[in-house]
């Protein structure tokens, strides 16, 4: 069955999906518009041969439509968004399909032919309209169904396996959108990490929660999603960031809800030891409003700035702290308290941080008990700002603060395990939305990192000791390298390495490691250490891309005179760094060219020196498991 325009709202009543299209309306074209197809479907028959994802259709007149916004489909697969002109406008799908009972659909809210368009728009929409029928003739094919299981999502983590800018032992989505990780949680022997997540493409809109479950915390599997907005819920615009706890044996979720102006929090309960199923309490929002008390921050988008939840059992009691911002003063970080999960008090504020230098917003805040110190940090749209110190009856007394991590990291959670914290953060594009959506994915987590303070109350930051696990091949063995103004290859290359070093400077003006190099050095992503206690990653070289960032990002480290004890992960697109146990830089670079894999190390202006310096290949943290299983039968046009 094929629905074009805006007989695409008929598959609610014809009971081919329960969300019907909330946009419905006429389009006033006057620039070539058409179809933004998704990458990952690529070789779907309605754009073979067409050798790029965005194909005009249409290039004047008024077009009648129905297509989803707002919603997604909750049982339909989105396989192209609409391109106008120049722009790319991902939130007006286009085209989705279904797989409804034994038959395939397809709705083409954008597939017209009242006008009379230029000749070459007019054979791009025949030839995608000949494909849209020869699709529907060969009948469903599960390769372009929406994604049910972990089978599903393997198939679609297959199509971009081939994709050097992918991370390979990091968490990444299946395809598609991430950014937050959630609802981090151990239970029943497995480690779950859920996240933010768009099944429509490689853009934040209509969030989801996505799902991957480790028996080791270093091999991972995607899960069917745990959370979707309800059409009618206090969560229809997205399923935000949340936590999950342990309530007398049933995982629990706390969640922020959008709908309209408001976020709200919202709870859902699993239904059973896989936490592949959740159930949403009827009572949602289970807080109804922000603090009436205080002036919380109102935006264009929001009656009050109030999202993102941490939640811990003490005293007999649970604790909730929830994001937000005062007006006119800064972030701030609510507190409440319940006897259920449900019913909860307003008992103040946590915290309340300074505009001017740690934000007006603080989302996705979390306090980690670390013995007798407690860590609050929060992510104020730039950074990832903690506080070391302790809670009195006043709040949070601050001892000290400082910054998480200095690049592209935000909005961290953390998962109680049996000797402390693993926390995850989300690492952000470093390129621009057309190359996100060309790619066909967007956004990873960090390693999981272990977060404590020393006996001195200083912050502590180390890679998780089950990453080691991952070490397959060891190019270098605890080498020592004395430099004296002058450059050096190393033995060892790739994409998905891990480098520990110690680093002295006697009399240079820095020590340069050079990553994803290219033979002639046209490529490269130089990472220094600096005689002015610096550690510089410069990516002006790190691509032959346009579309890619290439601003340099630094952070203060340990005195010149001291060593510096330095272990790097790469990872496809990743460079994650740290540094003295303490500080942390997170990168993201888009090297080009497949041989841009090397290593090199240089001493500039005197002398250094480079000591247990090894190199280990990383193993793959996913299945390759996914590969396409072809039609018995060929489909024929």
């Amino acid at each position: 069955l094929l629905l074009g325009l805006r007989a695409v709202s008929a598959v609610e009543p014809l009971g081919i999906d329960p969300v019907a299209p909330d946009a419905v309306g006429t389009a006033s074209v006057s620039a070539p518009t058409g179809l933004l197809w998704r990458s990952v479907y690529d070789d779907h028959p309605a754009v073979e041969g067409f050798g790029g994802l965005r194909i005009p259709i249409a290039d004047h007149g008024t077009v009648p439509f129905a297509r989803y916004e707002a919603v997604l489909p909750a049982e339909g697969e989105v396989l192209a968004s609409t391109v106008e002109g120049e722009h790319d406008r991902p939130v007006q799908t286009s085209v989705v399909a279904w797989h409804h009972g034994d038959g395939a659909v397809l709705g083409a809210s954008t597939l017209a032919f009242g006008a009379d368009p230029a000749d070459e728009i007019a054979a791009n929409r025949d030839r995608v309209a000949a494909g849209f029928v020869e699709s529907l003739a060969a009948g469903p094919d599960p390769w372009f169904d929406r994604p049910v299981d972990r089978g599903g999502f393997e198939r679609l983590r297959a199509r971009l396996r081939d994709d050097p800018h992918r991370p390979r032992f990091h968490i990444s989505p299946p395809a598609n959108w991430i950014n937050d990780p959630n609802g981090l949680i151990e239970h029943e022997g497995r480690y779950h990490v859920f996240y933010q997540y768009n099944p429509a493409g490689p853009y934040h809109h209509a969030i989801h929660w996505g799902h991957a479950v480790s028996d080791d915390l270093v091999h991972w599997r995607d899960e069917p999603l745990a959370l979707a907005p309800s059409p009618d819920g206090p969560d229809r615009d997205g399923c935000w960031s949340g936590c999950a706890v342990d309530d007398d044996g049933t995982p629990t979720l706390l969640y922020t809800g959008g709908r309209g102006r408001k976020q709200l929090p919202c709870l859902a309960t699993a239904t059973d030891g896989s936490l592949r199923s959740w159930t949403k309490d009827p009572a949602n929002p289970v807080i109804e409003s922000a603090p009436t008390d205080v002036d919380v921050l109102e935006t264009e988008h929001w009656e009050a700035e109030f999202r993102d939840h941490n939640v811990w059992y003490e005293d007999d009691q649970w604790h909730q702290i929830i994001g937000s911002g005062v007006a006119d003063v800064g972030g701030t970080a609510f507190h409440y308290t319940s006897e259920d999960l449900r019913d909860w008090t307003y008992e103040g504020t946590l915290l309340v941080g300074d505009e001017a230098d740690s934000g007006a917003v603080w989302e996705c805040p979390e306090l980690l008990r670390l013995g007798e110190k407690e860590l609050l940090h929060v992510s104020n749209y730039e950074d990832v700002v903690y506080f070391v110190g302790e809670r009195s009856d006043d709040g949070f007394e601050v001892e000290s603060r400082g910054i998480l991590d200095h690049g592209d990291f935000y909005a961290p959670q953390s998962m109680a395990v049996d000797d402390g914290y693993l926390t995850w953060g989300w690492l952000p594009e470093a390129r621009d939305d057309e190359a996100q959506w060309d790619a066909g994915w967007s956004g990873s987590l960090s390693v999981p990192r272990r977060i404590d303070v020393d006996d001195s109350g200083d912050l502590r930051q180390r890679p998780a000791d089950q990453l080691k696990d991952l070490r397959e091949t060891q190019y270098v063995d605890s080498a020592a390298i004395d430099l004296d103004d002058e450059r050096r290859e190393l033995p060892a290359s790739g994409r998905t390495l891990e480098l520990t070093a110690t680093i002295s400077l006697r009399d240079a003006d820095a020590v340069t490691l050079s990553v994803f190099e290219s033979p002639d050095r046209r490529e490269r992503t130089e990472i220094s250490y600096t005689a002015e206690n610096e550690l510089v990653v410069d990516r002006a070289n790190a691509s032959e891309d346009p579309r890619a960032r290439s601003d340099e990002q630094r952070m203060g480290v340990t005195p010149y005179d001291e060593p510096l004890s330095l272990r790097l992960f790469l990872d496809g697109s990743v460079i994650e760094a740290f540094v003295n146990e303490r500080h942390c830089l997170t990168s993201r670079v888009y090297p080009t060219r497949d041989d841009s894999t090397g290593l090199a190390v240089a001493a500039l202006g005197g002398r250094a020196e480079v000591a247990d310096f090894s190199v280990w290949e990383l193993g793959d943290a996913w299945s390759p498991s996914g590969a396409r299983e072809r039609r018995s039968t060929p489909a024929t046009r």
